[in-house]
């Protein structure tokens, strides 16, 4: 299923062809080269005196750290993201090393996670982020210390058919993409 960005300009297919698929191949793996590749595209993002103020936490499916990540999940996410080849919970580290608020770090978190998003569809992964996960429950499962904050959960796999979705899902993967025009977010003219 191709879902193709419909762009007022041409983009490069990486950004232009990037959706979220909740759709995802069971069967499919991710070997350990292309988990250290897409961390290692997260690592180079630019960051505010190159703080770098992300941390992430992966299980590949079938492993401890998986069903961890699994069962921080809302209902919702629980029907469609075990089927992902990995799963990545995102943290942000909010404090600096001087101790002092890291007012940035939430904006650079989402810039390395938008560089791992790119490598892993690079590398023929498609990548969901999910916002639907108890982060409460994250702090206590994996024992994040303050100044830890979880901001999202990736599941990371191989695309398939929708048809592998119960009806509600379905129907929001096969709905058409679409996005604000670029006057609603720029305040200058063309």
């Amino acid at each position: 299923m191709n879902k193709r960005a419909d762009t007022s300009v041409s983009l490069h297919p990486l950004i232009a062809e990037r959706w979220s698929p909740r759709a995802f191949d069971e069967s499919a793996t991710i070997s350990s080269d292309d988990l250290r590749a897409i961390f290692e595209a997260a690592r180079w993002a630019p960051s505010a005196f190159n703080a770098q103020p992300w941390k992430f936490i992966h299980g590949v499916r079938g492993d401890e750290k998986f069903t961890q990540i699994s069962s921080l999940l809302i209902d919702f996410n629980k029907q469609w993201a075990p089927k992902a080849s990995a799963l990545i919970l995102v943290n942000a580290l909010t404090f600096r090393e001087d101790g002092k608020e890291n007012p940035t770090a939430l904006y650079d978190t989402g810039l390395a996670v938008s560089l791992l998003t790119l490598e892993a569809n690079h590398r023929g992964f498609d990548v969901h982020q999910m916002s639907g996960f108890d982060s409460q429950a994250a702090k206590a499962t994996f024992s994040l210390e303050a100044g830890v904050e979880p901001v999202a959960c990736i599941a990371v796999g191989k695309k398939t058919s929708p048809d592998s979705l119960p009806d509600e899902i379905k129907a929001r993967e096969v709905a058409p993409r679409s996005r604000k025009s670029l006057d609603e977010i720029v305040n200058i003219t063309w």
